[in-house]
């Protein structure tokens, strides 16, 4: 089975904006789908883990592509 992963740009939007995005978009998905999730402010990284252990949702990953970060994210049940 493909796993299709959706993107959510939040890049240049400061925290908490990247977590509201990615919330949004993970309740709107079946548990197990994943969202990648771009964004600038370095407080994310803490923010975005933060909000996975607290939602119950799953941190896949994270990695700096350039000027961004880039997390992986997993609709938890």
């Amino acid at each position: 089975m493909e796993t299709r992963e959706i993107l959510v740009d939040a890049r240049g939007l400061a925290c908490p904006h990247p977590v509201l995005k990615a919330r949004a978009q993970l309740r709107s998905l079946a548990p197990g789908a994943r969202i990648v999730l771009l964004a600038t402010d370095p407080l994310a990284s803490v923010d975005v883990r933060a909000f996975c252990l607290r939602a119950g949702h799953g941190f896949v990953g994270e990695e700096r592509c350039g000027d961004h970060l880039r997390f992986t994210l997993e609709r938890g049940g």
